[in-house]
């Protein structure tokens, strides 16, 4: 089950929990912050082993990457075989950055690239432009179960847009734009005012639809941005923008992990602009500090030194879980990607607990492609594994703190400025 399906299912909220008021001003106290050389360097250790995950974990034929794979293995490929389109997409984002930085031979990261979106344009099977899910990593056919999905084919979409802008070479800016123009977003909608969550050939559309705020927003820029296939620019109006009040805090959210507040925003440039109903980039500012607050309204597990709730493995499996308001069997187990991910929203705090969670538990929780997806020491369990598009938010968002990277190079892609100027998004702040 995908996480997206799973929070669907997860569905109402439960109660917010009061936190002291020191607890709500100290998880509100980030402001501008320069990195220190310390920070450059963890930063820079810590994406140079997230773009050797990309590399190691992909393949060379298909580039298609893995969903997930041990963090012990010495850098050879995990033996599981099931890829993740939206981990593909991250990877096509990471090796830009691993070209910028210089961890990975230029002519190397070419030649993947490339491969990738010729296999993506000419062999991977799709329908009107959208792919499967989970698929064999080397053969392309789709998991059992495994559905037509609308937003982890806009997470490949960000990815092979980033990769046709930063790179300057004729075929992958052709392969790039042909995969990007082939997609039949009008199709996704099937007839509604908001996109299907998914597509099966023997059931059809999903009934879940992308409603309420969340990751969406990526979607519904890159269909009114489509040159050949567009939505009119009023689907930007036809999902809700519910709001959540936490300890001080009030922001736009559903009641979704902390997840939902990072993907759009890893290519998307939402700084310093906004639409009629928000400053989202803000929004993900308040939603970061609310996050640690509620993490740190639990006092017997968090800390200042270690927080962070997002939707990953736990030791019962995979899960969607979080807060405020708190979702799932949240036990005390932390999730370095929440914090990461949020690197350029919050970066003092962020980097503080991540810098720490390193010092402190690196020998258990720290391997050859960085911090394993979740651990809880208290109850001696350290994940053997990272997944893919943890890594792929946390190589990204740690990068546009860095140098703004991603942004910039994403909106030279002229469908993305011409969809946020339909969607109505002006420069400034927003005055209330």
């Amino acid at each position: 089950m995908s996480r997206r399906r799973m929070l669907a299912l997860l569905g109402g909220a439960a109660i917010a929990p009061l936190i002291p008021a020191h607890i709500a001003r100290a998880a509100a106290s980030s402001g501008k912050y320069s990195l220190t050389h310390e920070d450059e360097l963890f930063l820079d250790d810590f994406e140079k082993r997230a773009c050797l995950f990309f590399w190691e974990q992909a393949s060379p034929v298909t580039g298609q990457v893995l969903d997930r794979a041990r963090n012990d293995l010495g850098g050879t490929r995990d033996p599981r075989k099931m890829a993740s389109i939206a981990a593909t997409g991250f990877g096509l984002t990471a090796l830009c950055i691993a070209d910028r930085r210089g961890y990975l031979p230029h002519a190397q990261i070419v030649e993947r690239v490339k491969n990738t979106l010729d296999w993506h344009l000419n062999h991977f099977h799709h329908e009107h432009g959208f792919y499967y899910h989970f698929t064999d990593i080397e053969t392309g056919v789709p998991f059992p179960g495994s559905e037509v999905s609308s937003i982890d084919t806009a997470l490949l979409l960000c990815g092979v847009l980033t990769a046709r802008a930063y790179f300057k070479d004729e075929k992958i800016h052709a392969l790039a734009t042909q995969i990007y123009e082939r997609v039949d977003w009008p199709w996704m909608l099937n007839g509604g005012p908001t996109f299907s969550m998914g597509w099966f050939p023997n059931k059809g559309f999903l009934e879940a639809r992308w409603v309420h705020f969340c990751e969406l927003m990526m979607i519904y820029l890159l269909a009114i941005g489509s040159p050949t296939h567009p939505v009119a620019p009023s689907a930007w109006d036809a999902w809700t923008r519910p709001t959540v009040d936490y300890a001080g805090f009030h922001y736009i959210s559903g009641h979704d992990p902390i997840f939902t507040h990072q993907y759009s925003h890893a290519w998307f440039d939402f700084r310093s602009k906004h639409d009629r109903y928000a400053d989202y980039f803000e929004n993900s500012m308040t939603a970061t500090r609310a996050h640690k607050a509620f993490c740190l309204s639990m006092p017997k597990w968090y800390s200042e030194d270690y927080w962070g709730i997002s939707a990953s493995d736990y030791q019962g499996g995979y899960t969607a879980w979080g807060g405020p308001p708190p979702q799932g069997p949240i036990d005390g187990t932390v999730v370095p990607n929440a914090a990461a991910g949020s690197l350029a929203f919050v970066p003092a705090d962020c980097l503080h607990v991540l810098r720490a969670m390193k010092e402190k538990w690196g020998k258990q929780a720290w391997g050859r492609y960085g911090f394993v997806d979740a651990f809880h020491p208290a109850a001696n369990w350290y994940d053997p594994d990272v997944l893919g598009i943890d890594q792929g938010i946390s190589v990204i968002m740690a990068e546009n703190l860095r140098s703004g990277l991603i942004w910039e190079t994403f909106m030279r892609n002229p469908e993305a400025e011409n969809a946020m100027k339909k969607a109505g998004f002006v420069p400034g702040r927003m005055t209330t």
